[in-house]
């Protein structure tokens, strides 16, 4: 299966890259095996050091990696260089943070000395998408490299020149050879990577669907496993939020990287008062916003990624309409070359329809209006995901109150969810399990052991 870069502005190949054979695997794993016995001996101080040139080197080459993946998978540059500068700001957390995460934890017991320490598990396997072709292995890489860990990363098939800068800029930095090597590899070749000897654990970012195939995968192997998948992030609107301000962040949280995220907001629950206002407030927004070529600052929304995403999305939009929802705004792909699909707003959209049930990964916004606040809390856990929900309100202590009723693994009070390397991110429920980013994130993949010292002469 070749790994094939097309641009969805034009849809057009504009490159290819082979499969990984038999023996070039052999290979990768031999080193990667080798690089975890190097990088777990390294000081501390050295790998932070690391970390550090790593984040310099983003920086520096940020506009040309927006390039990139504006070229493989059409986010607009300005959103491109934000993201790398997201990941250059995980690398500097974790270089000035990491040593005190990783520190020995002292417990009195009746020992002479006992503590937990957390050692690294060696090869761990990411196999991430395409959507933040570089935040999501970054996300998961800095963490696990901070820990003393290598990475063999399967990335999506559609953005393999961003998978290789990825492995260049890791050992730009003077990460060990091979502490991060991309693999051009099937869907049946990464299943049994999981269960080679040479992984110690696996991570993935991705379906729900493919999401509990590698948890099944990875469970026969008896091997860590942390899952981050899809999502159907609610976006609860009480009946004092201020209307334009939401608005606006609603725009925002639903069309960035052309809704293509699983934190994006989908359904917007939104209390009666309002609903009219506010409808008419967000379509205003999303009819504002500027469609077009990744590659132009001015571009707010670009392409969505491949042509199947685009078809898939349109039926869900259809459907939704066939079954009641009313089309405010768009719900049609655009005319000409590339992978556009209008910016759109549906109304009365109830649980049964398509875009209230299933996740929408696109630009297209369900209102879903509600009486009280007991229902938007039903509304918003009456879903298969648990990812992030967001509630925007006057009254904080109302909003807080509600958020601790939703089930998800986030909940932001007046701001669109986001991840942040100095908070724990993951779902509950299908949206997955494990934890990302943080002190919790970075511990997900170390083992934490017990050492017990008693006296010599006992």
């Amino acid at each position: 299966m070749p790994f094939r870069s097309i641009d969805p502005f034009r849809g057009e190949l504009h490159e290819s890259f082979p499969e990984l054979d038999s023996h070039g695997l052999d290979l990768a794993l031999a080193q990667a095996g080798r690089a975890a016995g190097l990088w777990a001996a390294t000081p501390m101080a050295e790998r932070a050091l690391a970390l550090r040139r790593l984040g310099t080197e983003l920086r520096s080459q940020a506009p040309r990696l927006a390039l990139l993946a504006a070229l493989e998978m059409g986010k607009p540059v300005r959103q491109g260089r934000a993201e790398v500068e997201k990941c250059a700001w995980a690398c500097d957390h974790y270089a000035v943070h990491a040593a005190a995460m990783l520190a020995p934890e002292a417990i009195e017991t009746e020992a002479v000395r006992s503590y937990v320490r957390f050692d690294p598990l060696g090869v761990v396997l990411a196999i991430m998408p395409w959507n933040f072709p570089f935040w999501q292995v970054f996300r998961f890489a800095v963490p696990a490299l901070a820990a003393g860990n290598v990475a063999l990363l399967k990335h999506a098939p559609n953005v393999p020149r961003c998978a290789l800068e990825i492995e260049r800029l890791v050992s730009l930095a003077g990460v060990v050879e091979g502490g991060l090597q991309a693999l051009f590899v099937s869907t049946q070749t990464t299943g049994e990577l999981i269960a080679h000897p040479v992984v110690k654990a696996v991570t993935f970012t991705g379906s729900t669907r493919a999401g509990a195939e590698i948890a099944a995968q990875a469970g026969r192997a008896l091997k860590k496993s942390v899952l981050e998948l899809g999502g159907s992030d609610p976006f609860l609107v009480r009946a004092d939020a201020d209307i334009p301000a939401v608005a606006r962040a609603a725009t925002q949280a639903r069309v960035q990287n052309a809704g293509q995220s699983c934190i994006a907001a989908k359904r917007f629950v939104v209390a009666h008062e309002l609903a009219d206002a506010f409808v008419e407030a967000f379509r205003r927004e999303l009819e504002g916003l500027r469609v077009g070529d990744p590659q132009r600052e001015e571009t707010d929304v670009g392409p969505l990624a491949r042509e199947d995403l685009l078809l898939t999305l349109d039926a869900q939009v259809r459907r939704s309409v066939d079954a009641g929802a009313k089309l405010v705004t768009g719900g049609r792909r655009l005319p000409g070359p590339g992978f556009f699909y209008a910016p759109t707003l549906l109304d009365g959209v109830a649980p049964g329809m398509p875009v209230a049930d299933e996740e929408t990964f696109g630009p297209v916004a369900a209102v879903m209006r509600v009486k009280d606040d007991e229902e938007a809390v039903a509304i918003a856990n009456a879903s298969e995901y648990g990812l992030g929900a967001s509630v925007w309100s006057r009254d904080t202590h109302a909003a807080e109150a509600l958020a601790a009723r939703i089930e998800s693994g986030s909940v932001f009070v007046n701001g669109m969810v986001k991840s942040d390397p100095r908070l724990p991110f993951g779902g509950i429920k299908h949206s997955g399990y494990g934890r990302e980013l943080s002190v919790h994130g970075l511990r997900e993949f170390v083992n934490v052991k017990t050492v017990w010292v008693g006296r010599p002469d006992a």
